[in-house]
């Protein structure tokens, strides 16, 4: 999957330029150029912010904190025409993980956010994380966050969120639960899976989970 980059810059021209080059990496941008905007993607998190500090409405400052405080593990560039020490200091205490100052290449942020993004994702970032509004899902490390909070999964309710996951709009019937889940060789009743379905429900209630009354379950799609 692509990385999702938010890019909040409310210079038109740059705005643009910044997008095209982003862009052109292969990954998906939504631009913004008001706080109110970017206040408004909040609650499907990108892979990575890139946030300028001065801003119509709302400075990045405040944003920074609205952000961190729904999706700490989503990392931020700063981007600002100050360079003053005092604003790169406070950008780091308020959770940036990078600051660039303006004048910039455009081509100098995108290795900043490569090398951010290889960081904060690791070597299989494309595959591990999945963005799944209202969701982050880390399947590397088998977590899934709701606005920065772990939900907490058993092992099997994570088997089944995966199964969804990468078969989303597909209907499987409790049979086939029970042969990906537990294997051919499992003996026992199929009520195990809408136990687990349930369970699944109730940690995750945003997951478009549909019942196929007499046969089983499917994810629905976007």
């Amino acid at each position: 999957m692509s990385f999702r980059v938010y890019l909040v810059e409310d210079e038109k021209n740059l705005n643009e330029l910044l997008t095209m080059y982003l862009k052109n990496e292969g990954w998906t941008v939504t631009s913004s150029m008001t706080g109110a905007e970017a206040r408004n993607l909040m609650n499907e998190p990108p892979h990575i912010w890139i946030l300028d500090i001065m801003l119509p409405d709302v400075d990045g400052y405040q944003l920074i904190r609205e952000i961190k405080a729904k999706t700490p593990e989503v990392p931020v560039i700063f981007i600002s025409a100050r360079d003053a020490d005092i604003d790169r200091v406070l950008g780091l205490e308020l959770g940036s993980d990078d600051y660039i100052s303006k004048p910039f290449l455009p081509r100098e942020l995108i290795i900043r956010a490569q090398k951010l993004l290889s960081r904060t994702y690791g070597e299989h970032e494309k595959q591990a994380i999945t963005i799944l509004p209202p969701y982050t899902i880390d399947e590397q490390v088998r977590l899934v966050y709701l606005e920065g909070e772990e939900v907490n999964l058993t092992s099997k309710e994570f088997d089944l969120l995966q199964l969804f996951l990468h078969n989303q709009g597909q209907a499987f019937s409790r049979e086939q639960i029970l042969a990906n889940l537990w294997g051919d060789d499992y003996f026992g009743t199929d009520r195990v899976v809408d136990d687990l379905v349930r369970r699944l429900r109730k940690k995750m209630p945003e997951l478009k989970l549909e019942t196929i009354y007499g046969f089983g379950y499917r994810m629905l799609k976007g």
